[in-house]
């Protein structure tokens, strides 16, 4: 260049042409770098204080006679990773000796206080909780367990990590990332020129990449902003990048930075990012509680978290936690007696991905959008405190996991396209909290969640709607009579509907509780024609659809499509006695100071008449001691109402049901709407049962409303009767002084006994 440059300019002007050049070339990369340095100081200030907020779980409240046993006090403790030790060692230890459990508690915010650690002792019998005490013998009414960490919501960038301050570090952790990943940390300025030659030259040896020369504020810069490529650009972008950090910001920040932004593994779909969730989902404890063989592999992690994955490869992560030790051996940051007895000990894993719930985690990002200002919720270290109940979610997983185990050897359609899949939530009906929250069959994924957003055919789970509006009318009661007969429908675009009963069956004349528990579409249909289709959508918004469902003769039989969460909210004021408490997932919010954020407020309102949902319950009873439901009361041997659900051509499998502590809604179906040869007692039904089979249920037992009185009918024809008189006797709620015609052979009085008058009476005087 320069001699074709000499024979067209003179002298002078190629000077100035290469001084240009020069200088051109110098504005530019000064430019490039001074844009570098913008970034760098943009996007690392906004990751580096932008704290996220942590998301807990409702504590367990224990008391004498709360219902907690020995051995689920033990579970309760391993689900909060409390370690089984000496309580005069430190705070996350206890120990059991039969039903006596010595407990150090950690120090723990909850909603209403901060609880520095302290030492209890409980006892625990084979019913439930038999007495708790302080350290010096007094006894305490109540204690809370820890609200176990179920996640945290990343403000700025939607991650999901636990970040530490430098006063949150243990000085072991830091002293062993730098004698593994870059023991000139304290002296180099982002770029350590020794390190990189002393790499170069230990591949040109090995004539592969056995080594790396990039310092912790490059892999910083990397982990940021960059990508893996290896190229010369990427890695000179790097260097100057990791010079400017290193003129902004301290060493301890940039290292603080580090052990919260480094990718230590996966979970699912979720990343595992930084020391502090690397600790919970390993280990399960926060990092501060970790000995030198739990921090020296997940240091070791840093080096290739998938290679070295200790779930997956626990002999190469063995192996790799076991260099490490051995180098911070010779180093002298750990003594050779500890090293070695680290060395010897087992990898110590929690179960993987115990304790996260991004189903419920969901739920709760779209109820603090709804519940709280979007303001105040931009606020950095946020502590968010749920309704989800640990016990209540992990039976759910496990109910959801082995019954689609089971399910898909008997599914129709199995082998055409993608599994069967499962939804199941659970709340307490009285204040709506959301308990439990299942999304599909990957109980982990962050994928489409199923509980929330999958809109599908409820099929017979709408019915009590239908015999609700029926009630609500004046016009009916369980014992009227209902015609299950053939019917025809001819529908605005000309075509005839005719629909018909499951079985295919006719039942003729049949009792309105007979009509409901045996699920019989062609009563159902004649009775929702009679009371209308608007007032029975009516009633579905009443008892909170959010939308008008399309008034179609096909609704009466439940073509009206829901998610699961908008079933379990109709259920939800069905449990409530007719009152309307919206569900909710989050109990409070706290800031970094632990003051409340002020919500949104929240009303019970009442949807419907407490009477009329009192008469429907009754009937609703009989669908799990005779009817669609029948398994359940095998097993629970409690009295509860509920519902089971199919839709047309078998595509769609529900159940749903109420206690008089727990409501809850199960779905079982294809995500391409196949049909699956399930019906709601075969596919949904037996999920619903395993879940709730582990929770502590209460029967289901309301007040007889003033106006309502409870009368013994026949299941089979509706007339008046007494269990002396027949073995198909069924109680049911009718309005009070209602006449029914008596069973012959059988006296049945029309006016209440005494025994009724007295009930009455004490239910007014008392309440």
């Amino acid at each position: 260049m320069t001699s074709t440059l000499k024979r067209f300019m003179p002298p002078r002007k190629l000077i100035y042409a290469i001084v240009g050049l020069f200088v051109a070339i110098l504005i530019g990369l000064v430019g490039w770098i001074y844009y570098l340095d913008g970034v760098v100081l943009r996007e690392f200030k906004g990751r580096l204080w932008s704290v996220p907020a942590k998301v807990y779980a409702a504590p367990t409240d224990l008391y004498v006679g709360a219902p907690v046993t020995a051995d689920d006090l033990d579970a309760e403790l391993h689900r909060l990773h409390y370690r089984v030790g000496d309580p005069n060692s430190g705070a996350g230890v206890y120990r059991r000796r039969g039903y006596d459990f010595d407990i150090t508690t950690r120090r723990v915010r909850f909603v209403d206080e901060l609880r520095a650690p302290v030492r209890v002792r409980i006892h625990a019998g084979a019913e439930g909780i038999t007495g708790i005490e302080n350290a010096d013998g007094s006894e305490l009414p109540l204690f809370r367990l820890d609200p176990l960490l179920i996640g945290s919501v990343f403000p700025v960038h939607g991650e999901d990590r636990i970040v530490l301050t430098p006063t949150d570090v243990p000085p072991f952790l830091v002293a062993a990332l730098k004698t593994i990943e870059d023991r000139r940390f304290d002296e180099h300025h982002g770029v350590d020129l020794r390190s990189i030659l002393r790499a170069m030259w230990a591949d040109a040896r090995a004539g592969r990449v056995v080594q790396g020369g990039s310092t912790l504020t490059q892999q910083l810069i990397k982990n940021y902003f960059l990508t893996d490529e290896q190229t010369f650009g990427r890695k000179l972008k790097e260097a100057i990048m990791a010079m400017r950090l290193e003129v902004h910001y301290t060493k301890e920040e940039i290292l603080v930075a580090y052990l919260n932004e480094v990718y230590l593994g996966q979970d699912g779909e979720r990343a595992v990012h930084g020391f502090g969730l690397g600790s919970e989902y390993y280990f399960g404890k926060p990092i501060e509680e970790l000995e030198p063989a739990e921090m020296a592999l997940l240091v070791g992690l840093v080096k290739g978290p998938s290679y070295y994955d200790p779930l997956k490869h626990p002999d190469r992560a063995r192996t790799r936690r076991n260099l490490v030790l051995k180098e911070l051996a010779e180093a002298k940051v750990i003594d050779n007696t500890v090293a070695e007895r680290a060395q010897a000990q087992p990898l110590g894993l929690r179960a993987a991905g115990a304790g996260y719930v991004p189903a419920f985690l969901d739920l709760v990002r779209r109820h603090l959008k709804r519940d709280y200002a979007e303001a105040d919720l931009a606020a950095a270290g946020l502590s968010i405190y749920t309704t989800l109940d640990p016990h209540a979610q992990a039976a759910t997983e496990r109910a959801v996991t082995a019954e689609l185990k089971r399910l898909d050897s008997v599914a129709r359609n199995r082998s055409k396209g993608a599994p069967l899949e499962a939804a199941m939530i659970i709340a307490e009906p009285t204040s709506g909290q959301v308990l439990a929250v299942v999304g599909g069959r990957d109980t982990r994924s962050l994928g489409f969640n199923r509980a929330l957003d999958a809109r599908r055919s409820i099929g017979s789970l709408v019915k009590p709607a239908v015999y609700l509006t029926a009630i609500e009318s004046g016009r009916y009661n369980a014992a009227s009579i209902l015609q299950d007969a053939p019917l025809e429908l001819k529908l605005p675009d000309g075509q005839v509907w005719a629909p018909q009963n499951y079985t295919h069956e006719v039942f003729g004349a049949v009792p309105m509780v007979r009509a409901l528990s045996e699920s019989m579409n062609l009563a159902t249909v004649r009775l929702g024609l009679d009371v209308g289709l608007p007032a029975v959508a009516d009633t579905l918004q009443k008892l909170g659809l959010d939308r008008r469902p399309a008034l179609n003769p096909s609704m009466l039989l439940g073509t009206v499509e829901m998610t699961p969460l908008e079933v379990i909210q109709i259920y939800t004021a069905l449990a409530n006695g007719g009152f309307q408490a919206r569900l909710r997932s989050v109990q409070a919010v706290l800031d970094e100071d632990g003051k409340p954020l002020k919500s949104f407020k929240l009303e019970v309102t009442q949807a419907v008449s407490p009477a009329a949902v009192y008469q429907v319950g009754r009937m609703m009873t009989q669908v799990t001691e005779r009817g669609t439901g029948r398994a359940v009361g095998a097993r629970l041997h409690i009295t509860l109402p509920a519902k089971t659900g199919t839709s047309s051509d078998l595509r769609d499998s529900w159940f749903a049901g109420f206690t008089g502590s727990h409501v809850a809604v199960a779905w079982v179906g294809y995500d391409d709407n196949r049909p699956t040869g399930l019906t709601g007692a075969t596919g949904a039904l037996p999920i619903w049962l395993d879940a709730m089979a582990e929770l502590h249920l209460k029967a289901w037992q309301p007040d007889t409303p003033t106006e309502v009185e409870d009368r013994w009918i026949e299941f089979s024809s509706g007339l008046a009767t007494e269990p002396k008189c027949s073995a198909d006797a069924v109680l049911v709620g009718v309005p009070h002084g209602t006449t029914l015609t008596s069973r012959p052979g059988c006296t049945q009085p029309t006016s209440e006994s005494v025994v009724d008058k007295v009930k009455s009476w004490l239910q007014k005087t008392l309440h």
